[in-house]
């Protein structure tokens, strides 16, 4: 049995985004390619911005993409509580220890105090940085500043001696930071809120975490991170810090966006399948020893190697995406797509409950002819439309002119005939009649295909016409080829 323990931290302050659960899926897969343990521990120190509403999301996202979690919140376990605003306490008393020892102190710099300071570097042309003006105040210097009502913060003290802090990272190497670019950094806010680098230090120490995944923002981070690791006895966790995801453009993909389109529920509102988008964001900075587009989940998994993640950005091509979605509702189950379609067919006002539970069998049909030409199943509507709908011409005057052509009468009877005399009334069957229709009548293909299409369908192009016939039935395909005729003989 693994000792691996991997966790998945979001915080609910907005719908859980494609990147956050790129990472999830990450850590979901390296934890079952190991036996490994994966926790869901919920980051809600941002009191103003985090909701219920948010984590409620963020949890039904994860089960919907099939990304069980093994403990953490909403599961329970022996490591919690796993909401860090029920863990306040627990910073406090590690905040207690480091400044017992002489690790960290506090400081009651205001903000215009730190904004002079931050002006003086730039006026120095030097990286702003806290000039350590608290680091080592008398008693009564501190208690000068309490009279005064200030609230102070604590301030991590970074050890004076400059030196390399090495990130050990399983995607990009050894990456060295020295600790010249760092200043003390604050690890408790004067509200009584522990700094993320903190708190995140504390919960993955003693939830025992043992390898941390998250995107490449974070690796500037890591130093902080090693040096509170360091000073408070902990062992430090091995590092993989995934590579960026770009938009199509080659820009960053934005956290929130006013078409919500980086929103993980917007591609299962759309009718996205969760095995499509699983598949698609495995490669998203990683892919399999062989050229592979298509995986199973438990392929993905056999395959998965944090060393094989790419150092550079991915980009999320919507277009790939649906390559790949539509090729999974065409080689999915049927009842599978089916039950996924039919809420899409209601809301567009095709069918209700009567209607599926009396016409099942030839709604799965529709269905099935239909998934054909979809990229997702919220597309599925417009394209089974002419099988729910009276049948209308875009263009009345040139569809009539189209059934007056030479040979479409012709086309027309010996098609009703053929179709007449068929013992099987199946979509082979009746592809070839059409074939047979183009070697014995005296007219071209396009005679033959087009004003069929257009008396059967209304339009141009759509599903073949072996399908078309089949869902429509001998009988109202006879109707529709008679009314062609008769519009015909009206003018």
């Amino acid at each position: 049995m693994s000792d691996m323990r991997l966790r998945f931290p979001p915080s609910p302050t907005g719908k859980i985004h494609i990147g956050n659960m790129r990472t999830a899926l990450f850590n979901w897969l390296w934890a079952r390619k190991n036996d490994g343990e994966l926790v869901l521990r919920i980051e809600d120190t941002d009191q103003e911005r985090s909701t219920k509403e948010f984590e409620d999301i963020i949890i039904k996202e994860l089960d919907w993409l099939g990304l069980d979690v093994d403990e953490g919140a909403g599961v329970g376990g022996e490591y919690g509580p796993y909401r860090q605003s029920e863990r306040l306490d627990i910073y406090q008393a590690y905040a207690e220890k480091l400044l017992e020892k002489g690790k960290a102190y506090k400081c009651y710099c205001s903000e215009e105090e730190l904004e002079e300071m931050r002006e003086e570097a730039k006026e120095k042309g030097v990286m702003p940085k806290y000039n350590g003006h608290c680091r080592n105040l008398s008693k009564e210097e501190e208690m000068e500043y309490i009279k005064e009502g200030r609230d102070p913060v604590i301030r991590f003290k970074l050890p004076k001696e400059e030196r390399d802090v090495v990130v050990k990272d399983d995607i990009r190497g050894d990456v060295t930071f020295s600790s010249s670019v760092l200043d003390d950094f604050i690890i408790f806010k004067s509200d009584g809120m522990p700094t993320y680098n903190f708190a995140v230090v504390i919960d993955d120490a003693l939830m025992e975490i043992t390898e941390v995944i998250r995107g490449e923002d974070h690796l500037s981070n890591t130093p902080k991170q090693i040096l509170i690791y360091e000073a408070l006895d902990f062992d430090i966790p091995r590092f993989a810090h995934l590579p960026l995801i770009l938009d199509s453009n080659r820009a960053k993909l934005k956290k929130r966006s006013e078409d919500d389109d980086v929103y993980i529920g917007e591609y299962r509102e759309k009718g996205y399948l969760p095995e499509a988008l699983f598949n698609f964001l495995s490669f998203l900075g990683w892919a399999p020893p062989e050229d592979n587009e298509i995986l199973s989940k438990e392929e993905i998994i056999e395959n998965f190697e944090l060393t094989d993640i790419n150092k550079s950005a991915a980009v999320f091509d919507v277009e790939k995406l649906n390559w790949v979605n539509g090729k999974y509702i065409r080689e999915s189950d049927l009842d599978y797509i089916v039950e996924l379609s039919i809420p899409f067919l209601k809301d567009a006002g095709f069918i209700d409950d009567e209607f599926v539970e009396e016409n099942y069998e030839w709604l799965k049909k529709v269905i099935d002819v239909s998934r054909t030409g979809v990229d997702y199943l919220a597309q599925l509507p417009e394209e089974a439309e002419l099988f729910f709908k009276e049948l209308e011409f875009e263009d009345k005057e040139a569809a009539i002119k189209e059934f007056n052509e030479e040979g479409v009468e012709l086309v027309f009877d010996s098609l009703k005939e053929k179709l007449e005399e068929l013992d099987e009334f199946t979509p082979e069957n009746i592809s070839n009649i059409f074939s047979e229709l183009i070697n014995e009548l005296p007219v071209g293909g396009r005679t033959v295909y087009h004003p069929t299409r257009l008396a059967l369908t209304g339009l141009d192009s759509g599903p073949e016409m072996k399908n078309v016939i089949y869902i429509l039935g001998k009988k109202e395909t006879y109707q529709r080829l008679d009314n062609a005729l008769a519009m015909r003989n009206e003018n």
